[in-house]
């Protein structure tokens, strides 16, 4: 957010179950958890919730917490190409509230067994969506990117201010 000149005034962090529901498709999960953090922040002024998916198919891949979640994620990722779902929501002191998602596509080179372990030795898989992080040590996977960077990362920037200014916040 301070890339774009924002600066929150407090981080909450919602207490919601974050697990799919059944037969629940990545793009509305990511959806449903945006919104339900929205509901569930207790605050005042400008308030956002945002929830990044990473999805192989129409499989939705954990928030990796074990090595042993992450190393299965990096396996599957491996040479091929994979979703990221952004959804964000907004609401303004009036009420009013908006929500956006928006859908990369990130393609993994084939990685071999060093440059798995190497990464896994780092510790930046650990509570990460598909058990990577784009800004970190796993860009040397990416050989292929469509769509919102920012949004892989965790918060579509460019929506996140169309949607501020569209409800009325100065940026």
């Amino acid at each position: 957010m301070r890339q774009i000149g924002l600066e929150p005034a407090e981080i909450l962090h919602p207490n919601i179950d974050e697990a799919p529901r059944k037969g629940e498709k990545p793009r509305p999960h990511a959806q449903r958890l945006a919104t339900e953090k929205l509901a569930a922040a207790q605050a005042e002024g400008f308030t956002l919730a945002a929830d990044t998916v990473v999805a192989a198919g129409a499989r939705i891949l954990p928030k990796t917490e074990t090595l042993e979640q992450a190393d299965r994620c990096l396996r599957l990722l491996s040479g091929r190409r994979h979703s990221v779902h952004t959804a964000l929501a907004i609401r303004a002191p009036n009420g009013l509230q908006r929500s956006r998602i928006v859908t990369s596509v990130v393609g993994f080179a084939r990685l071999d067994e060093a440059q798995i372990r190497a990464y896994l030795a780092t510790g930046e898989w650990r509570g990460k969506a598909g058990g990577y992080a784009i800004q970190g040590r796993a860009a040397a996977f990416v050989d292929f990117i469509s769509g919102s960077y920012s949004a892989v990362v965790g918060l579509p920037l460019h929506e996140t201010a169309s949607l501020l200014r569209g409800l009325g916040y100065p940026c």
